[in-house]
């Protein structure tokens, strides 16, 4: 049954109408409604969040909690009378010395977080559960089958449980909290707030994970949701204390107010919301395979497009295929580059098409390659002659057997083959803000983003450090990061324009191109494309993928596919005309997106305000 149909029989079976109801009338706004995942830095994952669905769970969990869910059935016993029971239980079981004598909670007042039915009631947490009363579980005291569980066992949001764990693979020396079956399991720390499950055999867990045991009339499942209410997260997440920790106290939690329905009616609650959830399930699984075809999808055809030519075909045969797989491509544009991540492999087919020499025709009039590169190596050794510039040790030899093919007109040459100087900076240590106006700065390696200078990304350079005029970024430098996070090191770009006044870091090595036609834009191009891009990938080393580096001596061996300096600047622009119409198709996407993401919020709160 797909989850259209079975949304359509849960609105049939009643009570949940209004929540079915608006799934269906807006259900691609619920699948639709995706937000990208933060990420940065070169093979940044481009994860996205399932961001209506996300909100469709919560605006459950809110109808839920606001008894808009189910319907009251006549001569059911109000909350208020469950109240005053559970105050009976908890007066005997004190009287015998079951538990002790409960702290007096202050008066509610008329203190409410939203209206409720009137047949349901506020209360304090502590007043209706033991809250930070916890039993204690020495390593002596347990068996070897005995279930420790740790925060990290239970996914955030969902609160599934990952893995049980038993004491034999997992043994501890410090105390635990001990915890029963029916118990719920709140784990009191932040970020983990919205980590809560019931126990559904006895056990230990941490004590950053309080076990409650609600009193009698208060269904665990029930209390489970009231704690991972969008209310209560918002007050736990308000009350915490501590700086690198931050947990819920246990008397800002006891003072925490929730939900308290009749019994019976809380049993219905949980099973509307288990069918209602087990739904979201299955649209987030819908949605993620259709995302993962669709990827699939657009993966194969722009593959076709950097497919090498088979056999012996001429460069003309080879750019009519090209042109056809192209073609077949436009045919379904509106349909393929629906996402972020679709546009943005869309660009990298681009640049890699552009460094394969496959984006632009070649001309018979440009000035040939060898000739090019002959006046490049003529105008080094008048630079070295004339004490400009330094004489370097030779690079080897290049290997091009294992590099892929290029056109005839092109020659694989090392990048130390066609650079001037190479050098990088200095990093004293700054304040993290930026630089004012007309104070020096030292950019940060985020002022470098693949193809893209930024250079609000500075630190202010301290009154009493003299600047270092020989590192100032200046229009023409090729920037590229030398250290850093894997993810981070290896991107590089051409300083178009920028302030003055401003540094390169020691973790950013800088580069000019001898001066004889060779376009900047074009070199970065091949950096961040291709075999150039390969090659960088394998040369960087370090211990750690949170600290990875590569050398000057690296980056100048690395393999660029050179072309006549005509060929170039037309790539280039052929580029910048391509990369621009993506952006402006991201653009409207995001746009898009946000509407949609508007428009999943606007249907909640209409749900809520109803």
């Amino acid at each position: 049954m797909s989850a259209r149909e079975r949304l359509q029989a849960t609105a049939r079976d009643g009570g949940s109408v209004d929540v079915a109801g608006a799934v269906i009338d807006h259900l691609d706004l619920w699948t639709g409604a995706v937000t990208k995942k933060s990420s940065s830095g070169r093979g940044s994952s481009g994860k996205i969040e399932l961001t209506g669905i996300k909100r469709l769970r919560e605006l459950i969990l809110e109808l839920a909690l606001s008894g808009r869910l189910t319907e009251p059935e006549p001569d059911e016993e109000p909350a208020h009378r469950l109240l005053s029971r559970i105050e009976a239980e908890k007066s005997r079981l004190a009287a015998q010395g079951l538990i002790k004598r409960p702290k007096t909670l202050p008066d509610a007042g008329d203190s409410q977080p939203y209206s409720l039915p009137p047949h349901w009631c506020w209360v304090w947490l502590g007043s209706v559960t033991n809250y930070g009363t916890t039993d204690k579980a020495e390593p002596n005291q347990v068996a070897q089958n005995t279930w420790v569980l740790e925060l990290e066992d239970i996914e955030k949001e969902s609160s599934r449980l990952l893995s049980k764990v038993r004491y034999t693979e997992r043994q501890f020396k410090s105390s635990k909290n001990r915890f029963a079956r029916g118990d719920v399991l709140y784990g009191k720390l932040r970020p983990y707030l919205d980590k809560v499950l019931v126990a559904d055999e006895p056990g230990v867990c941490t004590t950053e994970i309080i076990p409650i045991r609600g009193y009698l009339g208060l269904l665990p499942e029930f209390l489970r949701l009231a704690l991972k209410s969008p209310s209560f997260k918002r007050y736990a997440n308000d009350s915490t204390h501590g700086m690198n920790l931050p947990r819920l106290g246990t008397d800002k939690a006891r003072l925490a107010m929730i939900p308290l329905a009749p019994e019976q009616e809380q049993h219905r609650i949980v099973q509307k919301v288990d069918e209602l959830m087990a739904l979201c399930d299955r649209l987030e699984h819908q949605t993620s395979d259709q995302l993962e075809a669709h990827e699939t999808l657009v993966d194969t055809l722009l593959g076709s497009l950097l497919k090498p030519a088979e056999g012996s075909l001429t460069q003309s045969e080879n750019a009519t295929e090209l042109a056809d797989n192209w073609a077949r491509l436009a045919a379904h544009f509106d349909t393929l580059f629906t996402t972020e991540q679709s546009i943005d492999k869309l660009k990298q087919t681009i640049l890699q098409l552009a460094v394969m020499g496959r984006l632009v025709e070649q001309d018979a009039k440009d000035e040939p390659t060898t000739q090019l590169l002959e006046r490049v190596s003529n105008e080094k050794q008048r630079l070295i002659q004339s004490k400009v510039l330094k004489r370097t040790k030779s690079l080897a030899p290049l290997e091009t057997s294992a590099l892929s093919s290029i056109p005839e007109s092109w020659l694989w040459v090392n990048l130390g083959d066609i650079i001037s100087v190479m050098d990088a900076g200095w990093s004293p240590a700054c304040p993290p803000r930026p630089a004012d106006p007309e104070k020096w700065g030292v950019l940060k390696t985020t002022a470098v983003q693949v193809m893209k200078y930024q250079e609000f990304e500075n630190k202010q350079l301290p009154d009493n450090k003299t600047p270092k005029e020989q590192y100032e970024v200046r229009s023409g430098d090729i920037l590229i990061t030398r250290a850093g996070p894997k993810n981070r090191v290896g991107i590089s770009c051409v300083v178009k324009e920028t302030r003055d006044k401003l540094m390169i870091s020691d973790k950013i090595i800088r580069f000019h191109l001898i001066e004889t036609g060779l376009s900047e834009e074009y070199i970065c191009l091949c950096l961040n494309a291709g075999e150039t891009y390969n090659y960088l990938e394998q040369a960087k080393s370090g211990m750690a993928e949170s600290q990875m580096n590569i050398s000057q001596d690296k980056l100048k061996a690395a393999p660029v596919p050179l072309c006549p300096a005509n060929e170039q600047h037309r790539i280039v622009q052929k580029v910048d005309e391509l990369i621009a119409l993506c952006d402006q198709l991201k653009e409207r996407l995001n746009q898009a997106s946000e509407t949609r993401c508007q428009l999943a919020e606007a249907v909640v709160e209409k749900g809520l305000s109803a």
